[in-house]
C-alpha cells in the first residue's frame, strides 16, 4: 500500500491482522476482515448503485481459492490484476509448505482465464528462496475484442 499510495493512488487494503491494518491505515483505507471465515468486506455498492470495483487489484503472498471469483468481480473494466504467491515446490525450501497454501502448476492462468494475460512467471526465486507464480492481467471488455492489445499495453 505504501508504494502505490506514494505514487498518488487511492488504496484500500484488506487483512485479518490488526497489526497489518494499523500499518496499512497510514497509507489509505484499511479494512480488518477475515475473508476465509466471513463475507467479502468490499461487496457494498458505489454511489451509482453498482458493485464496488477497483482499477487495480494486487494480491501478494496469499492464497484463498474461493476468493478468485470475488477478485474477478472486483476488477473494473480495463482494470489490472497483479497476483504473486507461493507455488508447488515451495515445500522443499520452507514455508508455506501445506498444499492448501501452494498454487498448482498454471493455477493462476486457469483461475483468471477471463482476463488478458500481460505477464506470467512460474518458478524458483533464490533471494529469498521460494517457488512462486506471478500474474499480471487486464480485464478487457469482451464486446468487440480484437486480438491486438489496447495501445496503452502494446509493446513496440
Amino acid at each position: 500500500m505504501k508504494y502505490l499510495a506514494g505514487l498518488g493512488h487511492t488504496v484500500t487494503g484488506v487483512d485479518r491482522s490488526p497489526e497489518a491494518i494499523a500499518a496499512a491505515g497510514l497509507y489509505g483505507t484499511a479494512v480488518l476482515a477475515d475473508v476465509e471465515s466471513g463475507a467479502w468486506p468490499l461487496s457494498d455498492l458505489n454511489r451509482s448503485g453498482q458493485p464496488r470495483q477497483f482499477d487495480a487489484v494486487v494480491v501478494t503472498n496469499y492464497l484463498w481459492r474461493p476468493l478468485f471469483p470475488v477478485i474477478l468481480k472486483s476488477l473494473a473494466p480495463h482494470g489490472v490484476l497483479i497476483y504473486e504467491t507461493f507455488s508447488a515446490g515451495n515445500e522443499s525450501v520452507g514455508k508455506p509448505s501445506r498444499p492448501d497454501f501452494l498454487l498448482h502448476s498454471g493455477e493462476l492462468l486457469n483461475g483468471f482465464s477471463a482476463l488478458r494475460v500481460v505477464s506470467y512467471e512460474c518458478g524458483f526465486i533464490d533471494t529469498p528462496a521460494r517457488f512462486v507464480q506471478r500474474l499480471a492481467a487486464v480485464n478487457e471488455p469482451t464486446a468487440g475484442k480484437s486480438n491486438l492489445p489496447p495501445a496503452r499495453y502494446r509493446i513496440a
